[in-house]
């Protein structure tokens, strides 16, 4: 049986969840893991990529625009964190203030997380067409985001 969109979706939030932990701890532990860190944010602009892509649209179209409409500013928050973030990366005082700074990152994901797991994503599996359904899922398996793309609302602020 083929795993459902929530399912794939909240696995990816796992997954990224566990890299930017893991970058904390080493961090607690005095190692700077910017490997952790480098794929955890790829995976996270990546799953926000999907969302606003694949996602989100259908759900604005069948009238879920202010959930989706909280999601998106939200997305734009996660994102300026995980670039300020990834500015603060480095050894010595700096370490401080990532630690810092991935643990903010880390708790605005649960806060929405909390949100999208129950409402946004259940919604995508009994709303999205056959068609939209095998686009998200082919990218969920395989798609890359553009390299250049950024988040809907990090662009609106320039």
């Amino acid at each position: 049986m083929q795993e459902t969109l929530t399912a794939a979706l909240e696995r990816e939030h796992q997954e990224i969840d566990a890299g930017l932990e893991a970058f904390v701890a080493g961090l607690d532990s005095g190692e700077l893991r910017g490997g952790e860190l480098d794929r955890a944010a790829e995976a996270l602009r990546r799953h926000i990529y999907l969302e606003e892509e694949f996602l989100f649209p259908p759900l604005r179209a069948g009238g879920m625009v202010p959930p989706v409409l909280v999601m998106l500013r939200e997305h734009g928050q996660i994102w300026r964190t995980l670039q300020a973030l990834e500015l603060e990366v480095g050894p010595g005082p700096a370490a401080g203030t990532a630690r810092d700074r991935c643990r903010s990152l880390l708790a605005q994901l649960a806060s929405h997380n909390a949100k999208e797991e129950p409402i946004i994503y259940p919604q995508g599996d009994a709303v999205l067409s056959d068609r939209a359904k095998a686009e998200l899922r082919e990218f969920i398996d395989n798609g890359r985001m553009p390299s250049d793309w950024v988040c809907e609302q990090a662009r609106s602020r320039g």
